[in-house]
Formats: C-alpha cells, structure tokens, sequence
C-alpha cells in the first residue's frame, strides 16, 4: 500500500494533479496521429510541441515502448562521427521499420529526431563522447520483431562511427520518408481568391469604421520549426589577453542579441567546456591572443548568427571598446 501510494505522490497536490492531466491529454491527442503511420518525430515538430526535458523520454516510452512495442537500444556514446546527418540518406533506405532517435543533449536536455531526414539529424547537433543517445525502431501498428531490435543495435552502431553490415532485410518495406505534397493550382487559385476578396471587405470596413475602433490585422500564422541548435562557431581573440574589457563588451553583445531574440539561447564554449559565467574567461588568465572560444545559438527560427559572430570577434580584439559606449544600464541596438 506504501509504495502504490508513493508512486501517486504527485497528484497529491493541485499543481501536480494538472500538469499529470495536461501530460495525459498530451499523450492520448498524439494515438490517433500515430496509427496515421506518421513519426512520432516529425508529428512534435509538425505540431511545434514544446515538452519539457520530462515529459519527452516519458512520452516516448508510453507510446513507442508500452504501446506499439518498439524495440530500443541505448549507449554512452564512446565515439561519435562528425557529420551525423550524412547517416540520413542510408537510414531513408530502411523502409522495414520505422526509427526515432533520442539524444540527451548536455545543454539543450533530451532531443528527439527522426534518423530519416537530415534536417532533423542536424536539430540534434553535435554528438558528444559520454552524451546517451537512445534509438528506437519499430513497425508503428504492427507487432516489433527482432529486425527491429537489429535495427536499433545496427543505427547505434553507425552512429558511433562503427563498421557494421547493414541486413537486406531492412530496405524492404512500408515505411518510407513522407513529404508534404504541394497544393494542387487549382486549390492554389481559390486560397487566392478568397484572400484577394477578404483583403477588400478588410478596406471598405476599415474605410467605414472610426480610426479608434479598427481592429488589428489579422497575421498569416508562421509554421513552427523545430528546436535545434548552430553548430560550433569560433572567435579568435585578437587582443593581446582576453581582459575584463573584453569580457564586458561580450556581454553586453550577447545582451543585445538576447533583448531581440528573447526565445535563444547563446552557448559559450572554452577548450571544449561550456562557461557559465564569461567572467570566468577573464579569471583563468588562460585566454590570450590567438586562444580560440567558441559559441553556438540553440532555440527555433536562429537569425543573425554571422553578425553576432562578427561582434563577438570584434569584441575579443582590442576595438572592444566601441560596445562599452554610454551607460553600464543600457541595452546596444546592434540586431
């Protein structure tokens, strides 16, 4: 009785009763999706589904394992190739099973891919030694069988670099990459239609209608794209030590792209860790002319990295300290 009533703990309280039954509601809206023989992968970016690090690896293991039976293998990676997303066009070949891979990411959390399509390979970024990464393959509907479980032993393998014979078995199948199919013209033509009709009854209302009472425009909604992060990029630093200057004008560069684009995240990488507090960069005293620190932005819809690249390279050389102009409260206009 103790342990049945630990493991309901958290529905003890209000908050924790309804993120248990938002999570259900969560998990039931995607079976129906799913016996659409769709990837689970691609449904949560179609759907622009924002999961917390929790939630994920939960979701998966109740649809994939518990329900459709799929078989998983996992591993600390040992070593890793480069460029993952080259796996892709071999992985599209598998048409016997459906995959889906889960990256635990150190930075980002967990990560969910389809293992078919190369841009979503690369929202993963790169893989790191020690990092798990889990791979799931199945038959969505249909009974998993022990192609399946090789499949998930053969993916892990290539991941990590690994020589492996790829069975014959695995390219023949149902499950094939789906791509979104383009509207027909004439569908094309009447979407036009009606928009061109709409925008004039929008004029003669708002011509009819006082100043103070129109309405705001109505937005072409934006299609989400998924969470993924840049890769590695890096910055020289040209000054003779990477000073407090230096560190001030980074932050201040980083603030700036921050109040602009509130939804990413700048990553600071220094000999292969990450920093938390670039003040950090200044207290080693390791940082000196011709050391090299990296950074990477992670979130949805990444713009302006070259220029927040350009930036940051001036601010690591001894021009630093054009972004140190006017007060210390200040946020530069530079994005």
């Amino acid at each position: 009785m103790a342990q049945v009533t630990g493991s309901l703990d958290i529905l003890s309280t209000r908050t924790g009763f309804n993120n248990a039954v938002r999570h259900i509601k969560k998990t039931l809206s995607f079976i129906d999706t799913l016996s659409a023989n769709t990837n689970l992968a691609d449904i949560l970016e179609a759907e622009g589904e924002e999961l917390t690090n929790e939630q994920r690896p939960v979701l998966l293991r109740m649809l994939l394992v518990d329900k459709l039976g799929y078989k998983t293998a996992s591993v600390n990676l040992n070593d890793v190739i480069e460029d993952i997303t080259v796996l892709a066009d071999e992985f599209e070949r598998w048409k016997a099973v459906d995959l889906i891979v889960t990256y635990y990411h150190p930075d980002m959390g967990v990560l969910i891919a389809n293992p078919k399509r190369k841009e979503s390979l690369a929202s993963l970024g790169a893989l790191k030694k020690h990092e798990l990464l889990v791979v799931f393959a199945g038959k969505m509907g249909k009974p998993a069988d022990e192609l399946c479980e090789k499949a998930a032993n053969i993916a892990l393998a290539l991941f990590q670099g690994s020589k492996v014979k790829v069975s014959e078995d695995l390219y023949k199948g149902e499950f094939s990459v789906k791509t979104a199919k383009a509207p027909k013209k004439a569908e094309t033509k009447q979407k036009t239609e009606k928009l061109t009709k709409a925008k004039k009854s929008e004029k003669t209302k708002t011509a009819q209608t006082p100043a103070k009472a129109v309405p705001a425009a109505t937005q072409t909604p934006v299609q989400k794209s998924a969470m993924r992060m840049t890769p590695m990029y890096s910055v020289v630093v040209q000054n003779e030590l990477f000073h407090n200057g230096n560190v001030e004008a980074w932050k201040r560069i980083i603030e700036s792209y921050k109040t602009k684009y509130p939804d990413l995240e700048v990553y600071i990488y220094y000999e292969g860790e990450r920093i938390i507090n670039i003040n950090s960069l200044f207290k080693w005293g390791k940082v000196k002319h011709g050391s090299t620190i990296q950074f990477a932005v992670a979130g949805k819809d990444i713009k302006d990295v070259a220029k927040l690249q350009r930036y940051l390279m001036q601010g690591a050389s001894p021009q630093f300290e054009a972004f140190l102009k006017g007060p210390v409260s200040t946020v530069l206009k530079l994005f």
